[in-house]
């Protein structure tokens, strides 16, 4: 007789769970005042973590994640050799207000850099420059765009370079991703790479080595648990910030890796409140994902 009623009991606590962390997310989004996304993915499991997650967010460096696979498939294509010297020119220079390590070390460009390089510079330390000089090399932002394209995932469009986002804030907003486009592109990264096993270990590598999203995803999970993943981050204007993004592979005591995409637009809260909205909206999920199934 007990056994009759273990099923149901089981369903009824997993539908529980789910709009559990539903309300969660939805209540914590609230605290940033402004449009927040999220999605996520985790083989096996339902996991109701969608907020706005076929909407079009700004991606701002979000999208040197897709443009680094794109310069990675061109090395497999036989384009460019991963130690090829590609020259910083005084052209790819940005605006002095655009993160750029590479810009700093250099003032005036006139560089050689090594491909790969540009590729951990543009995608681990989020490197304008860096990244603006793999667009250039690839045939321009159409390049990168068509690349996703090819992959099967749509809502992701990589129109700008950052040096023209740079001198246009109001073009923020073209550069733009649906969560659940970016958990797609993270999924496929993961599960079935469209890179070779090397270049796929390589990149995760970066990501999970950046530092820029210590304050995000990061911040509340149990120290040690591996985070590859890529930030995106705007300057503030118009008395909120366009842009305070985290995307990432989780990787759970389990071994499987949880994909989450949590995008926060149009916020007119602080940097350290945006931050930490992310922060409990990755720990919620997290949790989630973790629990007994």
């Amino acid at each position: 007789m007990a056994a009759r009623f273990l099923l149901p009991f089981s369903l009824a606590f997993s539908i529980a769970a789910h709009a559990q962390l539903s309300t969660d997310i939805a209540r914590i989004a609230a605290q940033a005042h402004g449009r927040v996304g999220v999605a996520c993915s985790l083989p096996g499991r339902t996991l109701d973590c969608d907020l706005h997650a076929a909407a079009a967010f700004p991606m701002q460096s979000v999208y040197k994640l897709p443009i680094v696979m794109a310069a990675l498939h061109a090395v497999e294509q036989g384009r460019f050799r991963l130690d090829q010297n590609i020259r910083f020119l005084p052209s790819d220079l940005i605006s002095p207000d655009q993160y750029s390590p590479l810009r700093d070390a250099h003032p005036h460009g006139n560089a050689d850099v090594p491909m790969n390089e540009l590729m951990r510079l543009a995608v681990q330390e989020s490197d304008g420059v860096a990244s603006d000089i793999l667009v250039r090399v690839l045939g321009g932002p159409a390049s990168a765009d068509a690349y996703l394209r090819s992959l099967g995932i749509d809502g992701i469009h990589i129109i700008d370079t950052e040096q023209t986002l740079g001198r246009d804030v109001k073009l923020e907003d073209r550069d733009s991703a649906q969560p659940r486009a970016l958990v797609a592109l993270l999924r496929r990264l993961a599960d079935r790479s469209p890179l070779s096993p090397a270049h796929t270990q390589l990149l995760l590598g970066w990501m999970a080595a950046s530092h820029t999203g210590d304050n995000r995803m990061k911040a509340l999970l149990p120290p040690g648990t591996v985070v590859a993943g890529k930030t995106g981050t705007s300057g503030t204007g118009r008395n909120f910030t366009n842009a305070t993004n985290d995307v990432a592979l989780i990787t759970l005591p389990s071994g499987q890796e949880l994909a989450i995409a949590i995008l926060v637009a149009d916020s007119p809260a602080p940097a350290a409140v945006r931050e930490h909205v992310i922060a409990e909206i990755a720990r919620a999920v997290y949790t989630a994902a973790t629990q007994p199934h």
